[in-house]
């Protein structure tokens, strides 16, 4: 059966496929900025476009993120799920740059958030929107309250200037705020993995958009392609993306950052690291700690060994276990004399968080691992979630994943400061 064009844009092009729940997705050498104004073809843009987006989905998928990729079939194009794309594009924000600072110019621009921004836009084409002139394409969309409106601004003007041009009831998702939601709690969570790989490639992920589909299962998943006209990226002070070819780089620069980026990409991969729960005895009651990881229990390696009964054993069984997973935090729960940790911590190069156990009963036990000899860098730390907590955060500086978890939790309680 041969392939059928169902669609194309200005950077890819849509392909059926025998199977009518899947598309394939090909990407074009085209290179647009101002909505289409400006245009060029950069030769090797396609290929570097495609590497990017596969290396990026493989990534999201192995974070838990469902997406629309299901493969990469050659150089320029991929395999997907066919899906109903939802008509808006989801922008998130760790810095200040581009039409945020049109709209907020009260802002200088790198300004750092906080709290992640997340702005939704509705997508259109001709300056049209269900039959009736608009006066841009692309406008900011901010929902009532009840999400049963949503106010159209120009996205170029400063939005405390502007009443919004349009307040429509029609728009995508309407009558299902909790995809909206939805919507947003993810693009969040993969702008934080994102975000952690970047900043492991030593560079600063700052803004990206993304677009969401519904799949032939019914399922939210992330769609469409996330490549190097989707995002904004910082290094050393520096743009590193398609901003280059809007400030006017030339062609030959630009294709050397797409190239470079995509070859970055394919070391977006989840580290192999764990959690060694120690305890001295098989009485020793783990749960605590367990319920703590959550989703995370697989990174837990539990082991039994007495430091006082079976030093040898113990240090030798810590560098085997060292040496299959070097990239490990310890956590020892040991109760009475609690000098287990201590010792572990003067026989390895990893971090070791001592618990005491029953230190309510007998406070005095928790001594033995405050008052350490000097190359001895134990931690103590008397309540077990945090001593997990303190472990996963010392994994999230390798690990996108748990940068994400630990920091979607965090971000809730954070919000955005502006000074003057």
């Amino acid at each position: 059966m041969e392939s059928v064009l169902l669609a194309e844009g200005k950077t890819k092009i849509i392909w059926s496929t025998e199977d009518p729940s899947q598309v394939i997705i090909e990407s074009k050498d085209d290179i647009t900025a101002g909505n289409g104004s400006k245009h060029d073809i950069a030769i090797g843009k396609a290929a570097s476009s495609n590497r990017t987006t596969s290396n990026v989905f493989k990534a999201l998928e192995a974070c838990g993120v469902r997406t629309a990729f299901l493969k990469e079939i050659d150089e320029i194009r991929f395999l997907a799920k066919k899906c109903e794309m939802i008509l808006s594009e989801i922008v998130v924000r760790r810095e200040a740059h581009g039409s945020y600072l049109k709209r907020h110019p009260e802002f200088s621009k790198g300004h750092v958030f906080s709290q992640l921004v997340v702005e939704y836009f509705l997508k259109t084409s001709e300056k049209r929107w269900n039959g009736g002139d608009i006066p841009e394409d692309d406008p900011l969309m901010i929902f009532d309250e009840s999400f049963e409106h949503a106010s159209l601004y120009i996205p170029s003007k400063p939005i405390r200037q502007q009443e919004p041009f349009l307040i429509i009831e029609d728009f995508p998702l309407k009558g299902s705020p909790e995809i909206i939601k939805q919507i947003a709690e993810i693009a969040r969570k993969v702008f934080l993995i994102l975000e952690k790989f970047w900043q492991l490639a030593g560079k600063r992920l700052v803004d990206f958009k993304l677009e969401f589909g519904i799949d032939p299962e019914g399922k939210l998943v992330l769609a469409d392609v996330i490549d190097s006209d989707s995002w904004r990226i910082i290094d050393n002070g520096n743009y590193f993306d398609k901003q280059l070819y809007r400030d006017g780089t030339s062609l030959a620069v630009v294709m050397e950052k797409y190239q470079l980026v995509a070859k970055l990409t394919d070391n977006f991969v989840l580290p192999q690291q764990q959690i060694i729960l120690w305890k001295a005895s098989e009485k020793d009651d783990l749960s605590s700690f367990d319920g703590a990881m959550g989703d995370l229990l697989y990174l837990r390696k539990e082991e039994v060994y007495s430091l006082h009964k079976q030093p040898t054993q113990a240090i030798q069984k810590l560098t085997k276990l060292l040496q299959e997973v070097p990239d490990s935090v310890v956590i020892v729960y040991c109760g009475r004399s609690n000098g287990a940790g201590p010792i572990l911590s003067a026989h390895c190069t990893v971090p070791v968080i001592t618990v005491p156990a029953g230190w309510e009963k007998l406070p005095e036990d928790v001594w033995s691992s405050l008052r350490t000899p000097s190359g001895v860098p134990v931690v103590t730390i008397l309540d077990p979630k945090n001593a997990v907590l303190a472990a996963l955060q010392i994994l999230a500086t390798r690990n996108p994943l748990i940068y994400a978890k630990l920091r979607q939790d965090q971000e809730k309680r954070f919000c955005n400061i502006f000074t003057f």
